[in-house]
């Protein structure tokens, strides 16, 4: 299967507003044994409520700067888990750079200077091998879609922009402050930092969100940032909502 890095907008999906048992996991970029670590609880956790349907939400960034991305991808990428747990992965501005860069490298190496070269390194190809060449850079496209499963392509594009329940909005980086959620762009959904983090939404909702990097969760008026940046502080966070609130697990 080949890359395709559309200009379409991604999906936006909406959840049942009484949805009782959600799990948001912040921004993983690569660290799988700290997920696997952080599923088990959630596991644990979820067992404590017995005939409810728990829900993972992840909110982006699974590639580039921790050492497996290829690992985390195929784990997420799995049709079944086999712990009766629903599971929606949502697309971060890593994720898509990294869909682009399989698609055209020449015309997204900036990629490259913001850890997609551990995500190389997942894939067994370095980067170092290639930069120094004519036509290197074509060449490392073309061995790493070789190397890539088909799968994780597909996952990659098929990653929802959002997803919301009720009052509360689940996204990796935020939204345009006042701006309908229908009139959100996709770019902003990815990458936005000011204002939103200043203002919040000024939107009547919660959002829950990662890719602004810490190394503790922020709690804010009208939103809740949970990236407590793993692939450095080895913390990879998620955050439990109910009909009653949310708490960190």
């Amino acid at each position: 299967m080949t890359a395709s890095a559309s200009s379409s907008p991604r999906q936006r999906l909406t959840l049942a507003a009484d949805r009782p048992l959600i799990y948001a996991i912040g921004d993983v970029h690569g660290c799988h044994a700290a997920l696997l670590a952080l599923e088990a609880r959630i596991r644990e956790d979820a067992a404590s409520h017995p005939g409810t349907q728990p829900l993972i939400i992840y909110l982006g960034d699974y590639v580039d700067r921790g050492p497996a991305s290829s690992a985390v991808i195929e784990h997420l990428a799995a049709e079944r888990h086999g712990d009766g747990i629903e599971r929606i992965a949502l697309c971060g501005n890593h994720d898509d750079t990294f869909l682009k860069f399989i698609a055209d490298p020449p015309r997204h190496q900036r990629w490259l200077d913001f850890g997609g070269d551990a995500t190389l390194r997942s894939y067994g190809l370095e980067p170092s091998g290639y930069l120094d060449r004519p036509g290197g850079l074509e060449a490392l496209g073309s061995d790493l879609r070789a190397r890539m499963p088909a799968r994780h392509i597909t996952f990659l594009q098929g990653l929802p922009i959002a997803a919301r329940c009720g009052d509360r909005l689940f996204v990796h980086a935020g939204i345009l402050p006042g701006v309908p959620l229908r009139q959100q762009e996709d770019h902003d959904m990815m990458w936005i930092r000011e204002p939103f983090l200043s203002e919040g939404p000024d939107l009547p909702v919660t959002v829950i969100h990662g890719h602004t990097a810490g190394p503790e969760p922020v709690f804010r008026p009208g939103r809740i940032c949970i990236d407590t940046t793993c692939y450095a502080t080895g913390r990879l966070t998620a955050l439990k909502v109910t009909p009653d609130g949310e708490a960190l697990l």
